[in-house]
């Protein structure tokens, strides 16, 4: 390991695990910030652990073409939003699941308000007013006297990876690397009070823990062999897994949401904060507006959750798309009950792909209002070239990725669409990960 001065040639030839001194700039999408090797033009490097205007002795972790990664190791000038990580392993080399348990409640939520600024700006070319801050959860029904933030103790699904001796713990960022933990502190309360952490797994691969706002308990596993994460999964997120089996709890969870009660196989998906589902369910209420006798699409639907609330309001007709197996059976259970006001079920299940159910138009005829609720990586072009097609009224698009949300908007202003609102929501608190709601109308 070498140390280099601020002033070390952008040129220079680095190896990882060499260190070098930067003064830190702004944070970035991927939760890391952007700072310079030897000045304002030098090298482009990407650290992690380290807020805006910190002076930091940073590690080198990747070198690629153009940029660095690197773990602030030593802080020589802090901001004053810093504050000690609450979790022992939110630190370089450590547990990669949390990016932001150095900074503030309140840092956190500026840092990412500036970054679903700057996507926005940057890939949709779009006002930064349109958004205001980034909102904090109100605290889940079971914990009404907690901080509202509910940077602890918030998360209802967690996966953990097992090691080659069985052991089980979170991966390090951007590696296959297990690191054993004591317990995750951002996991829901009756989550950490499981003894999942404090056996060996040496049949399973990862395992799964829920903990649903109905009050339910289950573990899930995935035996060995089975096809494991990519390096860089984050495994604190939930999605399904076909070869997932029940090690205890109930073969359905409870979840509350929307005044329902949802019935939800445990691997399935389902918001992870508490508060999370309610509270966009409010937001793309509050955007659409609903009328009596509308028609309603929910794309990527899940079991529902929007569908049921949009038909309560409408009476009208909603049909769901959803790909994944679990979800449409659940969709079907839970949304069997909606009577429209001319006495038939209101709801109809589609069960494909959501660009493949439009180019196919297995979802088709007039439609007045879309809920759209893509994975990570957006809807994309095909898909919203289908929606600007279909002209509904308006579009509620509720993204979990800031860039692939203003890649798709950039995509329907180039349709004739526009946006009216957008909020984000630190449905993630402590991680990098925001939720955003964007209210779309055609012009």
């Amino acid at each position: 390991m070498s140390l280099a001065p601020s002033s070390f040639s952008a040129d220079a030839d680095l190896i990882e695990g060499d260190r070098v001194e930067v003064v830190v700039g702004a944070p970035a999408h991927g939760g890391h910030c952007v700072a310079r090797i030897g000045g304002p033009h030098g090298r482009v490097v990407f650290v992690r652990h380290a807020l805006p205007g910190e002076r930091v002795t940073a590690e080198i972790t990747e070198i690629h073409r153009g940029y660095l990664r690197a773990d602030a190791v030593e802080i020589h000038e802090a901001s004053p939003d810093r504050v000690t990580p609450p979790c022992p392993h939110a630190r370089p080399g450590g547990c990669g699941g949390c990016d932001l348990q150095h900074a503030s409640g309140e840092a956190q939520l500026r840092w990412k308000t500036e970054v679903v600024r700057e996507q926005l700006v940057r890939l949709a070319g779009l006002d930064p007013d349109h958004l205001v801050r980034v909102e904090a959860l109100p605290p889940p029904l079971d914990r009404p006297g907690d901080d509202p933030g509910q940077l602890l103790g918030w998360r209802s699904r967690i996966r953990y990876a097992i090691d080659a001796a069985g052991r089980p713990g979170l991966l390090q960022h951007r590696s296959h690397q297990v690191v054993p933990i004591d317990r995750c502190r951002i996991a829901h309360p009756a989550i950490q009070n499981l003894d999942v952490l404090a056996n060996d797994w040496p049949n399973v691969d990862a395992l799964q823990a829920i903990a649903s706002t109905g009050g339910d308990v289950a573990v899930l596993g995935r035996p060995s062999g089975s096809a494991g994460p990519a390096a860089g999964d984050d495994l604190t997120e939930a999605p399904e897994g076909g070869a997932l089996f029940r090690l205890s709890g109930p073969a359905e969870v409870i979840e509350l949401a929307a005044g329902r009660a949802w019935r939800i196989p445990p691997q399935g998906f389902w918001q992870v904060h508490p508060s999370a589902a309610d509270t966009l369910v409010n937001a793309v209420l509050e955007m659409l507006r609903p009328a009596v006798g509308e028609t309603v699409w929910d794309l990527y639907g899940g079991a529902g959750l929007f569908a049921a609330a949009l038909a309560e309001r409408t009476g009208g007709r909603v049909t769901v798309v959803e790909s994944s197996p679990t979800g449409v059976a659940a969709a079907r259970a839970n949304l069997a009950g909606l009577i429209g006001s001319d006495g038939r079920p209101q709801a109809d299940i589609v069960e494909a792909r959501v660009d493949v159910a439009l180019a196919r138009r297995r979802v088709a005829g007039p439609v007045d209002l879309v809920v759209l609720d893509p994975p990570r990586a957006g809807a994309g072009a095909r898909v919203v070239r289908s929606l600007a097609a279909a002209r509904p009224r308006a579009i509620a698009y509720v993204a979990c990725d800031p860039a692939a949300l203003a890649r798709d908007l950039k995509t329907f202003a180039s349709l004739g669409w526009r946006l009216e609102k957008l909020r984000a929501f630190d449905c993630f608190p402590m991680t990098q990960h925001v939720e955003c709601v964007a209210h779309l109308l055609p012009t």
